[in-house]
């Protein structure tokens, strides 16, 4: 899942990229969720319902599509995602001299 996790920081980041500060933090947040679940989505049909390999099973959760994602954990990647964009600005302003990150909430 460590795949995962780096293909959804690299998404995250051109996401980032391309809205930058014109979308308030907390829309650049829930889009982050979105991308995060996408992927959660896909790796858990092609490793836990193809391959069998049953790394998460949210079969039990309520609002959960085919076992593999569900509302709850939604949620909560969205808490993740904001995460990962403030740190995707950082790194860009101190590593790489971009602008430096200002945001706007709503």
């Amino acid at each position: 899942m460590f795949l995962a996790g780096g293909l959804v920081f690299c998404i995250i980041g051109v996401e980032n990229q391309k809205i930058r500060w014109e979308w308030p933090l907390v829309s650049q947040a829930l889009l982050a969720g979105l991308t995060i679940t996408a992927i959660e989505f896909l790796f858990g049909c092609i490793f836990n319902l193809g391959l069998h390999m049953h790394v998460w099973d949210y079969s039990k959760q309520p609002f959960n599509l085919l076992g593999q994602i569900c509302l709850k954990w939604s949620l909560l990647w969205c808490g993740i995602g904001l995460v990962g964009v403030i740190v995707d600005d950082f790194l860009r302003w101190r590593i790489f001299g971009e602008e430096k990150p200002h945001y706007r909430l709503l």
